[in-house]
C-alpha cells in the first residue's frame, strides 16, 4: 500500500510539473503579430512605406531644414529616436526608418543582414527619397552602417554622428541574447517562445538606469519583436553579427574624413567606452563626448543630455 502511494505521489508530482511547464510555456508563447495590426499602434500620420527589394520599408520624414538621417540599432526601430525627433524637427528635416529585420519593415527576402547588405540598402533608400546631401547619425548597428556608408559616399554625408557604434572588436563576451540566437535548440524555441521578461532583461542591459525601463518601452520592443518574420530575421542577423567574415576593415574606417561626433555611454556594457576611444583615435576628424550616466542607447535613455552635444556639433561651422 505504501509502495502504491509512493508511485501515485510521484505521478501527481510529475503531472504537477507538467501542468506548471505547460502554463509557463502558454504564458510565454506569443504568436506573430501582423504588420497591419502593429500599424494601428506604431504607425502615425508621418509614417510612409516605400518598396525596396520586396520590402515595404517604414520611414518617417518630418520637419523642415537641412536633412538629418537617423539609423537605429539591432532589435530597435525608428521609435528609439522619438525624443530627438521632437526637438530636431524644430530646425531640421528629420528622416528615420526601420531597418530590414526590425520594426514594421520586417525581414529581407534574401535574409542577408551583413553590413555590406545594409549599406547597399541605405543607399537604395536614400536614392529613392531623392536625398543627396545630409547629416547621418547611427546607434550601435546603425552606427556601423553609417560609417561604412560615409566611407563609400563621402560627398553625401556632410557630418557624421556615431552613438555607441559597432564595427570594432569588443574583446568582451557577447550579450546573452546574441549567444542564445546562435544555439540551435534555443533559437528554435525563440521562434515560438518569446517571454516579455527576456525583452525587459535585454533592455535593462543596454540602459544604465533600470528605473527608466518602463512597461510601455518593454511592450513596444516586445511587440515589434513579434512582427511576422522578425524573430527569424533576428536570429539570422545575430549569426551574421559575430561572423568572422564581418571583421572590421580598419583601412575603411580610417578613410572616413567626414567631421564626426562620437557619443558614448560610459556605462555601455555591450560596446564599451574603450571601443569609442579606439574609434576616435582611428578617425582623422572626430570628437568623442562621454555621457557618464548612459548605457548603450544614450539618445533614448538620456535624450536631453545627448541632444545638447548633437546640437552643438550640428550648429558648429565645419
Amino acid at each position: 500500500m505504501k509502495h502504491f502511494k509512493k508511485i501515485k505521489s510521484k505521478q501527481w508530482f510529475f503531472l504537477g510539473i507538467g501542468i506548471f511547464l505547460a502554463v509557463v510555456i502558454y504564458n510565454a508563447s506569443y504568436a506573430d503579430i501582423t504588420v497591419e495590426e502593429l500599424k494601428k499602434t506604431y504607425a502615425n500620420a508621418h509614417s510612409q512605406f516605400i518598396a525596396i527589394e520586396g520590402m515595404q520599408v517604414h520611414y518617417r520624414d518630418e520637419g523642415e531644414g537641412f536633412p538629418i538621417v537617423l539609423i537605429h540599432g539591432t532589435g530597435a526601430s525608428l521609435h528609439t529616436w522619438d525624443d530627438w525627433t521632437t526637438q530636431l524637427t524644430k530646425s531640421f528635416r528629420v528622416i528615420r526608418l526601420d531597418l530590414p529585420a526590425f520594426g514594421l519593415t520586417g525581414p529581407s527576402k534574401h535574409a542577408d543582414y551583413s553590413i555590406a547588405s545594409y549599406t547597399k540598402f541605405l543607399s537604395q533608400f536614400l536614392e529613392k527619397i531623392k536625398l543627396d546631401k545630409f547629416y547621418l547619425a547611427g546607434n550601435s548597428l546603425g552606427g556601423n552602417i553609417a560609417w561604412n556608408y560615409a566611407a563609400e559616399y563621402p560627398d553625401k554625408v556632410l557630418k557624421l554622428i556615431l552613438i555607441d557604434a559597432s564595427g570594432l572588436p569588443t574583446f568582451t563576451p557577447q550579450p546573452p541574447i546574441f549567444k542564445m540566437a546562435k544555439i540551435p535548440i534555443l533559437n528554435s524555441l525563440f521562434l515560438c517562445i518569446t517571454p516579455k521578461f527576456i525583452i525587459r532583461k535585454n533592455i535593462e542591459q543596454v540602459y544604465a538606469d533600470k528605473l527608466k525601463v518602463t512597461d510601455a518601452l518593454v511592450t513596444r520592443y516586445h511587440r515589434m519583436a513579434l512582427r511576422t518574420g522578425n524573430r527569424k530575421a533576428f536570429i539570422d542577423r545575430a549569426k551574421t553579427d559575430f561572423n568572422g567574415a564581418e571583421k572590421v576593415n580598419l583601412v575603411k574606417l580610417k578613410s572616413v574624413k567626414t567631421p564626426t561626433l562620437l557619443i558614448w555611454g560610459a556605462k555601455d556594457t555591450w560596446i564599451p567606452l574603450g571601443n569609442g576611444k579606439r574609434m576616435d583615435s582611428m578617425l582623422p576628424n572626430s570628437k568623442l563626448v562621454i555621457l557618464e550616466n548612459s548605457g548603450h542607447v544614450p539618445m533614448e535613455e538620456n535624450p536631453k543630455e545627448s541632444l545638447e552635444f548633437l546640437k552643438s556639433f550640428l550648429n558648429k561651422s565645419s
